[in-house]
């Protein structure tokens, strides 16, 4: 399908969110189609493959590339059908880090020889370039080809900052790129990226002009079973570095399933001092409220706090229990419960600890009188655990993800550094499941859907 400029206009109006249809999450997975069910695609036809390759392999297959190793079920129904696949993504921010150790620990794990194109596309006529095109027309079904990380040029980057008055600019460049994949590269597109959830040209663009879309088999995996089941969580604990989580908090309640909220981190901060604020008083947040921080992530306005106000008012009304620090690590290694002007948490206080697991208890007692088993979703960390100083909260919460599961309850961890925390201080089999994307589980969960699959059911249903 060629994709004019109006209809990329379009297109770009829903991406960026100008244009909101509302559809919940088990809205989208129900109306695009998994790799499964791409049956009448014939041998010898090229499907795109948007992978999830931004991974750094280990010595050994196995170690670091959880990510490679969760395609392979869609890339081996692929090479059953005869597909030739095309497979294109990103490796981290840095647009000069390349793929090549990617390619090889793929082929390593399906077993075979992937060719490599390290220049693919010609950015100054937005134009694939003929290696590319030849490549593809000497492979053999089966094949696999592996393109160079899509960062390496600036349309892959193109949407990340831009806003709704930019639409009219982009819209004739990312159409040529999206209908020169279409006529040069492939016109079936399979998306087995579960971790780009960023606006990438490859994932939110590139479908527009394919013919046929798929979910891959383990991103509709964790779309429809996991994240389903995390939509109906009674327990949320959440914390991190940005207040904007708030937001993704807000809508997880909205749900009207959750009955206690432990935060820590940045949010926590907001809540506190909203909770404070409800009762008539005030709480110093330390250099988080200073306006001098503002253009710090840490920085909390005030109009986050009124909006945390009007969470733990609502909340408290439906019988919702909020759960938050009551001292502190601060900078320089004091444990406090209040916070002067110049302060900042880096870490959650011994006496949280013991609260929290005092209310993970209650939290247990109260999952009993339930008739099926109760669900908690842990996002974020604690405090700079990165840095040893402040990993004594995270590490020490750990054991109470273990404790929730051994009672009986399903506990996930939804990436990013709460997986990475669940690595380091404890054991996978002491959750029900750690997802291996932090953002894409929060898109999901939270305010914004996944950008992915807005593009998706637009290319499914052709609604634009």
């Amino acid at each position: 399908m060629v994709v004019t400029k109006e209809k990329m206009e379009a297109w770009l109006r829903r991406i960026l969110g100008v244009d909101k249809v509302k559809l919940g999450l088990l809205d989208y997975i129900a109306r695009i189609p998994r790799v499964k069910d791409l049956t009448d695609v014939a041998s010898g036809t090229p499907v795109l493959v948007r992978g999830d390759l931004d991974c750094k392999p280990g010595a050994k297959v196995g170690e670091g590339d959880i990510r490679l190793r969760s395609m392979k079920e869609t890339l081996e129904i692929g090479r059953s059908r005869g597909w030739i696949q095309v497979i294109f993504g990103h490796i981290g921010r840095d647009p000069q880090l390349s793929l090549d150790k990617v390619c090889k620990r793929l082929g390593e794990i399906l077993g075979c020889e992937i060719k490599f194109i390290s220049d693919w596309f010609d950015p100054a006529n937005l134009t694939i370039r003929p290696e590319l095109v030849e490549a593809i027309k000497a492979a053999k079904p089966g094949d696999f080809i592996l393109l160079e990380n899509t960062r390496k040029y600036d349309i892959e980057r193109v949407l990340w900052k831009a806003k709704p008055a930019d639409i009219p600019n982009l819209a004739e460049k990312l159409a040529k790129v999206a209908n020169e994949f279409a006529e040069k590269v492939a016109r079936v597109y399979v998306h087995e990226a579960f971790s780009a959830g960023s606006l990438d040209t490859s994932s939110v663009v590139v479908p527009a002009a394919m013919d046929k879309v798929a979910l891959g088999e383990y991103a509709y995996g964790e779309f429809s079973g996991p994240l389903a089941d995390c939509l109906n969580a009674q327990l949320v604990i959440s914390s991190g570095l940005k207040i904007d989580k708030l937001d993704d908090l807000q809508a997880m309640i909205d749900r009207g399933k959750i009955r206690w909220v432990f935060t820590a981190g940045s949010l926590a901060m907001g809540l506190i001092k909203a909770a404070y604020q409800l009762e008539g008083k005030d709480f110093c947040i330390g250099v988080q409220e200073d306006p001098a921080h503002k253009d710090q992530p840490y920085y909390i306005p005030p109009e986050r706090v009124e909006q945390a106000k009007k969470m733990i008012a609502e909340g408290r009304q439906k019988g919702i229990q909020f759960v938050m620090p009551v001292d502190f690590v601060l900078q320089d290694g004091r444990v406090a419960s209040t916070l002067g002007p110049q302060d900042q948490q880096f870490d959650v206080g011994p006496a949280t600890l013991d609260l929290f697991e005092k209310k993970i208890g209650e939290f247990l007692e109260w999952a009993k009188t339930l008739n099926e088993p109760a669900i908690a979703f842990h996002n974020g960390v604690f405090g700079k655990f990165e840095d040893p100083r402040f990993e004594a909260g995270t590490k020490r919460f750990m054991a109470q993800l273990k404790r929730m599961k051994d009672a009986g309850v399903r506990v996930y961890v939804g990436g990013g550094e709460g997986g990475k925390a669940l690595e380091l201080y404890g054991q996978p089999d002491w959750v029900t499941h750690n997802f291996t994307a932090g953002g894409t589980v929060l898109n999901a969960l939270g305010s914004e859907p996944v950008p992915f699959l807005v593009a998706l059911e637009m290319a499914a249903t052709k609604s634009f």
